[in-house]
């Protein structure tokens, strides 16, 4: 088997040397352009879990960087003269350098063709000539390009630009420095990778770099300039480069990672903030994965298809989690002003992969002093302290979202409403959100949607809302106000989401005359605007219905891409009126709704409202847009903006994942004030304090979790042994509070041995 790899970085010479070792008859060559002691960057960190792989894989290479890491476990975090140091995190760097001359010893011992200083010949001509090609050529990678259509590269260019450069002395810690300077916010991200020096890596925003005047500085004008930004890590040291250079982090993902015989590795595949670990790490472990991979299957094209699928669901979670942590650091600036603790606490989880309780095994007494200072009662999770939202009171931080059950009989709710709301009432969350309950049976999504336009709707929800403040005291009953728009007139979820009615439809309105699907769904009528004074009012009713029914919390729907929030997008709303064109004409009508509602509605409740923050869809709202409608309603009245995502238009592209909506609601909190309630994959108690304590929102509201488990909130209360009044079980289930036995796992074991 002849095998061509091109790009002699730590993952192309790791890939070699492993396929060589495991079978001495295959031909391989490397083609590396650069001196073989020519490299950017200084350290690299590598995980234990990696070098352990490398010592299963390759006990040579593992015995000769065994003795090179540095090892330490702190985090420490400068800020505003003030330095908190969390313990426990555990993390191994070297030079970079030195591994791949460990590298390259490995694979001259094993016979690999090590070929520096000249460019590899073009992709398609080592295709021709060789079994496989490994294309380990970078971020910049010539195969990718060459290659393209087959590979489906998508590259993001981000706000931040940052600088490699080292200092000649070795940090005890990873060290994060925050500068506040007259241009804006800079960051320090530094550790050590030998007993006597340390990588610092400088970042911040483009419009920072710029007004420093950082893009008109060589490299050492740059590393002196740094130098004197970080007096608390430098100490007035000098910083040194290595043909360093401003750089702008790319994103790189590909929809395929292998042609034919051609396969791409490391950067040239994804690349990873450096903000949460190493691309060296991603292309280690890819080297070791294709390796094994081209061992264990009888065919190439079968070992590439294995490689892709057990490394691309590990790369789509560091991606996730490097993107929240690169976000993260270019928003820096409006986390600044957090209390020290709070702030600190922040940037450890701001990637979601550090949690309040993992964070708590680590170092419990750094997070019990972030608990103090955050005003969090000791054996209280963060979840179960109280939040005042407006004129309400709630006994703690968990809602039960709102969510959509298509099971009622003419608007009118039912049986299954009761029980419904009732059970999860009875379940120990703050507050129980109802589903969209719609202002008209024009307004409807579905057959069985729930209303509020006539009395023998509000008499049902009056049962339902006696239930709740009779059987469990305490806790807070919302009710979601909204129109379906041009999403309307369809089946019930489980006939075919979205799909119109085979008959018996109605007809919809929008604000502009575009159908939710083209060719499946209705054109909507646009409205004039001497039809919206009526659609204003249907809402006003509704709320006093709403208020009679006892409701304690109204919300306006401005979500999803029903009516309101089609007034709010630009790719639904295309008016030419006063109701139409940028942000405060797109929110005329969604504000005039809110006014209308805030004037019926009673003081002493709490009013709420819905946003989707992106439309995950070329064009549409923006983050700017985002700011000015949560800060308009905010203007208005709104006691929290409850901030959503998507569902705005057909065509959209979610980025999903764990807790994904939640940066959206930290920006509008932290970069307004605003009080927020967080949704979307939010699905543990552990996700929850940690969005809460890190100050990303306010309220956290979960819907699949409460379907699986009606009583989420009291068991997660079990689950951290709290009994406190921020979760209280009700009378009739209070023998149930405590965890039943599972088994045999429980018993108490024998003594078998002195």
């Amino acid at each position: 088997m002849r095998i061509a790899v091109i790009g002699g970085g730590p993952g192309g010479l790791y890939a070699a040397a492993l396929l060589k070792r495991l079978d001495p008859a295959r031909e391989v060559t490397v083609h590396e352009r650069n001196a073989p002691d020519d490299t950017f960057g200084f350290g690299v960190v590598l995980s234990d879990e990696t070098l352990g792989g490398i010592e299963s894989a390759d006990p040579v290479v593992y015995a000769a960087l065994r003795d090179e890491f540095v090892r330490w476990d702190d985090i420490e975090v400068v800020h505003r003269g003030r330095k908190l140091t969390s313990g426990g995190h555990g993390f191994s760097a070297l030079s970079r350098r030195r591994l791949l001359a460990v590298l390259h010893e490995r694979c001259r011992d094993l016979g690999v063709d090590l070929r520096f200083r000249s460019e590899a010949p073009a992709a398609a001509e080592l295709a021709a000539s060789h079994d496989l090609v490994i294309a380990a050529d970078g971020v910049h990678s010539a195969t990718r390009e060459a290659f393209a259509d087959a590979f489906g590269p998508d590259l993001t260019t981000h706000r931040c630009r940052y600088i490699w450069l080292a200092a000649d002395f070795a940090l005890d810690a990873f060290r994060f420095e925050i500068a506040e300077t007259e241009h804006g916010v800079m960051q320090l991200h530094g550790y050590p990778f030998s007993a006597d020096a340390s990588t610092v890596i400088v970042e911040m925003r483009e419009e920072v770099w710029q007004a420093a005047g950082l893009d008109r500085m060589d490299e050492a004008a740059s590393a002196a300039y740094c130098a004197k930004l970080f007096p608390d890590t430098l100490g007035g040291r000098p910083l040194r480069g290595n043909n360093s250079q401003w750089i702008a982090f790319r994103t790189v993902v590909n929809a395929r990672w292998s042609h034919e015989n051609v396969v791409l590795l490391g950067d040239a595949a994804h690349t990873a903030h450096f903000s949460i670990g190493s691309g060296t790490k991603l292309a280690v472990e890819d080297a070791l994965a294709l390796a094994a991979c081209v061992e264990e299957n009888a065919t190439l094209p079968e070992a590439l298809a294995a490689y892709e699928a057990e490394r691309r669901p590990v790369v789509t979670s560091t991606q996730r989690a490097a993107r929240a942590s690169l976000e993260w650091f270019e928003d820096l600036a409006t986390y600044t002003g957090q209390p020290p603790y709070r702030f600190a606490f922040n940037l450890l989880t701001r990637s979601r992969r550090v949690t309040h309780d993992n964070l708590r095994l680590r170092d419990p007494d750094f997070v019990a002093a972030v608990e103090r200072e955050a005003g969090v009662p000791e054996g209280t999770p963060p979840m179960f302290t109280p939040f005042r939202l407006g004129p309400l009171e709630l006994r703690n931080r968990v809602v039960v979202s709102a969510m959509d059950m298509y099971s009622a009989d003419d608007g009118v709710p039912g049986d299954f409403h009761l029980v419904h709301l009732g059970s999860r009432a009875l379940g120990g969350a703050g507050l129980v959100m109802t589903e969209m309950v719609c202002v008209s049976p024009d307004g409807r999504i579905t057959p069985g949607c729930t209303g509020l336009w006539n009395d023998a709707q509000a008499a049902s929800w009056r049962r339902i809302a006696d239930f709740v403040h009779t059987r469990s005291p305490g806790t807070a009953l919302g009710v979601q106000l909204g129109h379906s728009g041009r999403k309307g007139s369809t089946r019930l979820m489980w006939e075919g989401i979205d799909d119109p009615l085979p008959d018996g439809n109605w007809p919809v309105v929008a604000p502009s005359p575009l159908p939710y699907r083209d060719g499946v769904n209705q054109v909507p009528r646009a409205l004039e605007v001497s039809e919206l004074a009526g659609l204003r009012d249907q809402f006003v009713d509704a709320a006093r219905r709403a208020a009679g029914a006892g409701f304690d919390l109204l919300e306006l729907h401005c979500a999803h891409g029903y009516l309101l929030s089609s007034f709010l997008s630009p790719l639904t709303n295309r008016r030419t009126d006063a109701y139409g064109g940028d942000v405060r004409g797109r929110l005329r009508f969604p504000l005039e709704v809110f006014d209308a509602v805030r004037e019926v509605w009673p003081e002493d409740r709490a009013l709420t409202v819905r946003i989707s923050a992106t439309d995950w869809a070329e064009g549409g709202t923006s983050a700017e847009d985002t700011l000015a409608v949560a800060r308009a309603f905010a203007d208005h009245g709104a006691d929290a903006i409850d901030v959503s995502t998507g569902q705005v238009v057909s065509e959209e592209r979610p980025d999903f994942g764990r807790s994904y909506q939640t940066p959206y609601a930290d920006r509008i909190r932290n970069g307004l004030g605003v009080p927020v309630i967080a949704v979307g994959a939010i699905s543990s108690w552990d996700d929850v304090n940690s969005l809460l304590l890190a100050g990303r929102a306010d309220l956290c509201a979960l819907a699949r979790p409460h379907l699986y488990d009606p009583h989420w909130s009291l068991h997660a209360a079990a689950d951290q042994d709290y009994t406190g009044p921020g979760a209280p079980w009700p009378q009739q289930y209070r023998a149930g509070s405590r965890k039943p036995p599972t088994g045999r796992t429980d018993a108490p074991k024998q003594r078998l041995t002195l």
